[in-house]
């Protein structure tokens, strides 16, 4: 048996607890709980779940700098051109290298859980038979939903939607579709229903990039939602980036609020990417690229964040730092009043659990998975404020890593000079 002690636990209380774990599960929280056989003095720092990446792509990490792959225009359409160069000559090895690295950066990062959309429109299947190796050698460290993604369209690539069902048979929790991508609006709108269709027969979740244009009547969130809320799977389903709602009307958005709260739809911001990638035809002003963070956060539907890219056609930079994300994110949506500064890390955490459907095995409450971290604050908003580091990850009871305490090697000293 193991006990933390001294620890400010997020969204519990302000003063000082204790946290008994035994046998990987937390057994116990509160004050002068049993004695156990390690005892851990986290010295008042905050306590926080693991942070969720719920959007990524393992499968286009660090093919940024790849021969052919510069996106000159900073486009997603030209990015996913590059891409389906890039892609060909993509061998298993080197996906699955790619992919570890990736995840070894979000990891060190304090990210335990990771949703990531792996493209499926390659008759090889390449990406996908390296992550499915990938999530099964690394269930005890990190837990990853795959999404059977069709970057190039279920229909705009010959074959798409029987590889996104291929996808599903060989194992990928999540259906997805880019129906902005598909040839016309009747095309995209086929997808929808293909993408939900899937999903009951196969009883997987849905997670769908939607609108990632600045075109504002780009709406498939509309059909998605409403395909969902027919089949009672609001909570399952995932609408991802959604940039053209931040750009719509106010007539239109406000209506469909209402039918995202009757349907419990999730959704999934992705504040770096899209604020590079969106507004490229804008002159001035120019667009944000998110969606409506703000309004959904009060409007009571769940909304997190993501990372989205690590250094892809789509996206130059990233590195799995997702109190990076939070911090442009809630500046982009001017969503920082200190009541929000207070609880803007469950966009990071509690949130993105929700999206992935796996509540049921997150949180610091007694009988969960001991998964938490240590972070070098001692409260919410300071840990927002400072952008706070992991200093510890503990995943079933055990350090995934541990840092040592910041420290000086020289003592700043100018304050006792100026005396």
């Amino acid at each position: 048996m193991k006990k933390f002690t001294n620890a400010r636990i997020y969204r519990q209380h302000d003063q000082v607890s204790e946290i008994l774990v035994e046998n990987g599960a937390i057994k116990e929280i509160g004050k002068d709980l049993s004695k156990a056989d390690e005892e851990i003095d986290l010295k008042g720092r905050l306590v926080v779940p693991p942070y969720v990446d719920a959007h990524l792509h393992l499968d286009y990490v660090y093919t940024g700098r790849t021969t052919g792959a510069t996106n000159t225009s900073g486009t997603l359409f030209e990015g996913i051109a590059r891409w389906h160069d890039v892609k060909k000559t993509q061998t298993f090895e080197d996906a699955r290298t790619r992919a570890l690295k990736g995840i070894r950066e979000e990891v060190s990062r304090g990210v335990q859980f990771i949703r990531t959309h792996i493209d499926v429109d390659d008759p090889k299947l390449t990406g996908l038979k390296a992550m499915l190796e990938i999530r099964e050698q690394l269930k005890d460290n990190v837990t990853i939903q795959i999404v059977a993604f069709p970057q190039e369209g279920m229909y705009a690539y010959k074959g798409g939607d029987a590889m996104v069902e291929e996808a599903l048979k060989m194992g990928a929790d999540c259906v997805g579709a880019i129906p902005h991508f598909e040839w016309a609006r009747e095309i995209g709108e086929k997808s929808i229903h293909r993408t939900v269709e899937l999903a009951v027969k196969h009883d997987k979740l849905i997670d769908v990039h939607c609108d990632e244009t600045d075109d504002v009547m780009s709406r498939f969130v509309q059909l998605l939602n409403a395909l969902a809320m027919a089949e009672g799977i609001g909570t399952r389903t995932t609408a991802s980036h959604t940039c053209s709602f931040g750009s719509a009307d106010n007539a239109y958005a406000f209506r469909m609020m209402g039918l995202f709260q009757q349907s419990g739809l999730n959704f999934i911001s992705l504040p770096t990417e899209n604020a590079y990638l969106q507004g490229r035809q804008d002159s001035y002003p120019k667009r944000r690229g998110l969606t409506r963070v703000k309004e959904l956060w009060e409007g009571g539907v769940n909304v997190c964040f993501g990372q989205d890219s690590i250094n892809d056609p789509w996206y130059p930079a990233g590195n799995g730092n997702l109190m990076n994300i939070l911090d442009n994110g809630i500046h982009l949506a001017q969503t920082m009043s200190f009541g929000e500064l207070d609880r803007c890390l469950d966009l990071i955490t509690y949130n993105g659990a929700k999206t992935l459907n796996v509540e049921d095995q997150y949180g610091i409450e007694a009988g969960k998975p001991a998964n938490f971290l240590v972070l070098d604050a001692d409260s919410p908003f300071e840990a927002v404020r400072q952008r706070a580091d992991v200093l510890a990850s503990i995943r079933n009871g055990e350090y995934l890593f541990k840092r040592p305490e910041p420290r000086y090697e020289v003592e700043l000293d100018v304050f006792r000079k100026t005396r």
